[in-house]
């Protein structure tokens, strides 16, 4: 089965400018964009209001993954379309999180929790995931 939204022909920076509007419309305070040397969006970073005060939280598009999937699939696909690929999906993935807050089931830094960013502007889960973050007696 192919990847989601694999024909999609929006561009990039529309999504990225949608994905702008829903983190704006659900209580993102500040909303960041990185880039690229090549100019291209490489991450959105955003602050919620946790606990009294702000925190940030960023979300990556990662087209090599896509590019990568779409290799092994030897569906044919570009770096703008694994770029156009990528950003939809994250905002699709985006819209369903927030669909859990809009029905009270979450609230926005519960869900985005992972992406939370620390000082060097590593998340959360990066921070797990290298041994920086250890919990209970399981850990590495």
């Amino acid at each position: 089965m192919p990847i989601k939204n694999y024909t999609t022909k929006v561009p990039a920076v529309q999504t990225v400018g949608e994905i702008q509007g829903i983190l704006a419309a659900h209580g993102a305070r500040k909303v960041m964009m990185d880039y690229a040397e090549n100019g291209r969006v490489t991450a959105v970073t955003f602050a919620l209001d946790c606990c009294g005060s702000l925190h940030g939280f960023r979300l990556e598009a990662r087209p090599d993954g896509v590019k990568a999937v779409m290799a092994k699939e030897r569906t044919k696909c570009d770096d703008e379309q694994a770029e156009r690929i990528a950003w939809r999906n994250l905002k699709d993935w985006i819209a369903a999180q927030v669909a859990l807050v809009e029905t009270e089931q979450a609230t926005m830094d519960e869900l985005f929790f992972p992406k939370l960013v620390d000082r060097n502007e590593k998340t959360l889960y990066e921070a797990f995931q290298t041994g920086q973050l250890m919990l209970g007696d399981g850990g590495r």
